[in-house]
């Protein structure tokens, strides 16, 4: 539907509004069909009328779903959507309230009574056609509907949406039907009459962002020189590469790119050889889709070549997008990485027993976190996100404490209990929780954090303490700083870079590289 052309939108809308009339114009000369339908409203009004918890719970209903509750469910979500994505609020604030104001000049216009058999019970006397409680709840499915199309990710998240949004249009035709308030083709036409509502809206006013870099004076370094770029993509974090690569691609050209190569990560290789593929191509920019553990095999390879990387955020914690301010609306991230300018961040170096040097860019942590890692069910997670992270943070709150000592910057090693310690170059975690709030990416430093909550209820102020940002350090959390750090632990513990678990072990030595990456961020 966001993709239909705005001629297809507006043939779309016509064809609704057309429909609706001829609805209501049937519905006033009685024709056969829709008498017959009609008709059916006395027989559902007797059942009410028989059955007085029915009569209290369609009341309810009828309250619940009135003009001014539907008009401030779309203020409450505009306001959510405003700060980011201005337009979608516009649209949904928009579409509703002008649906509603239409309406109410069409059943004036049309001036269709009510029916006879309507309960005496709040007794209506306006104009019957269209029925005002479909066509709000029916407008604010819809834009509801829209936002979702836009931002939810996971087709069984969509789907579950979609089917209480219609669940709910439903509820509320059933209730002006069964309390006799309207006829049937009252409801029916007031739902499409938000349909066709709905089309025009996004005819006349796109809900999808404008580029970021809309009115901004143009870079030195323009992309108008048609340059080269190649994608990496994931192809398990977008549901159809086929749509992602026609998207990339319109985009590309509007920008000023040539037509992007594509590389598609695999199982051997989830991004290393694809890097260098692009690199050998002499792409300018590296567009890279996936998630955390992807956007850090691309960018390792990268380090140092001068290439910058676009990120597309495509994985379930995204944290390096977060902390870069990259947005995690695809469409906007593309745009994002096709016409931001250029950063240079830090990467960091790893090494350690029973692993192969490495880097990160995020974070890396030995104890509880990396056991949340692990105790990850990837079907769950597949279908519910990031709180399938919670769900194994709960069952691991009680991860054995750990003996560990740490150096910083080559001084003494000093003796430490902790249940986790992560090493950081970003500050924040999903749900912008600050668990390093010090930490930059562009400071040539990593940060390190001890948490140590020695029973279960001390999770609580722990939790406090992080949310609220306060500096202090004691056994219960302590914080160091500096561009090199090495973690020794008595025991082999689990071990986890930018998200992604590796294997056990008993030491981590880490060195912050200044400015070795260039990433695309936001104007």
């Amino acid at each position: 539907m966001l993709d239909l052309s705005r001629r297809a939108l507006l043939l779309w809308a016509a064809s609704l509004f057309a429909l609706s009339t001829l609805i209501g114009f049937a519905a006033i000369n009685a024709w056969p069909l829709v008498s017959t339908i009609d008709g059916l409203g006395r027989d559902a009004t007797q059942v009410t009328a028989e059955h007085g918890w029915m009569l209290d719970f369609w009341h309810i209903v009828e309250v619940g779903t009135d003009w001014y509750v539907i008009v401030g469910a779309a203020l409450l979500v505009a306001a959510g959507l405003f700060r980011k994505y201005p337009r979608a609020a516009a649209y949904v604030l928009g579409v509703v309230v002008v649906t509603l104001s239409v309406r109410r000049g069409v059943v004036l216009l049309v001036d269709r009574d009510r029916p006879s058999w309507q309960l005496m019970s709040w007794f209506h006397e306006s104009p019957s056609y269209p029925s005002g409680h479909a066509t709000g709840i029916a407008v604010l499915a819809g834009v509801l509907a829209v936002v979702v199309t836009m931002f939810v990710r996971r087709r069984g998240i969509r789907r579950l949406a979609y089917a209480g949004l219609a669940l709910l249009v439903v509820l509320v035709a059933a209730d002006r039907v069964f309390l006799g308030r309207h006829y049937p083709s009252d409801v029916i036409g007031g739902i499409v009459f938000a349909a066709g509502a709905i089309f025009l809206g996004m005819a006349l006013y796109t809900p999808l962002p404008a580029s970021h870099a809309l009115g901004r004076r143009p870079l030195m370094d323009s992309v108008r020189g048609n340059r080269n770029i190649a994608v990496v993509l994931n192809p398990i974090k977008v549901e159809s590469v086929e749509q992602f690569k026609t998207m990339v691609n319109a985009m590309a050209e509007e920008s000023g790119w040539k037509t992007p190569t594509w590389h598609l990560t695999t199982i051997e290789d989830p991004g290393t050889g694809m890097a260098r593929a692009a690199q050998a191509e002499g792409a300018d920019l590296v567009l890279v889709c996936g998630g955390d553990g992807t956007v850090r095999e691309v960018c390792s390879a990268l380090a140092g070549t001068g290439i910058a990387v676009g990120i597309v955020p495509g994985g379930t914690g995204n944290l390096l997008a977060r902390n870069l301010s990259i947005p995690l609306y695809i469409r906007a991230a593309i745009d994002v990485a096709l016409t931001g300018q250029d950063q240079a961040i830090d990467l960091v170096e790893v090494s350690g027993d029973n692993l192969e040097d490495t880097n990160f860019l995020v974070m890396a942590g030995m104890g509880f976190d990396a056991a949340i890692m692990s105790g990850v069910n990837e079907d769950i997670k597949k279908r519910i996100g990031w709180m399938a992270y919670v769900l194994s943070a709960f069952k691991s709150l009680m991860f054995p404490a750990m003996r560990l000592e740490i150096s910083v910057d080559g001084e003494e090693f000093t003796k430490h209990r902790a249940r986790t310690v992560v090493v950081g170059n970003v500050g924040y975690l999903q749900a912008n929780m600050p668990l390093l709030p010090a930490a930059a990416l562009d400071d040539g430093l990593v940060d390190v954090v001890l948490l140590y909550p020695q029973r279960f209820w001390s999770w609580l102020p722990l939790a406090f303490r992080v949310l609220s940002k306060r500096p202090r350090t004691d056994n219960l959390i302590n914080r160091m700083t500096g561009a090199s750090v090495v973690i020794r632990t008595n025991h082999d513990q689990p071990r986890q870079l930018d998200g992604d678990t590796i294997s056990e072990g008993r030491e981590l030595r880490m060195q912050c590289l200044p400015g070795r990456l260039l990433v695309r961020v936001p104007r």
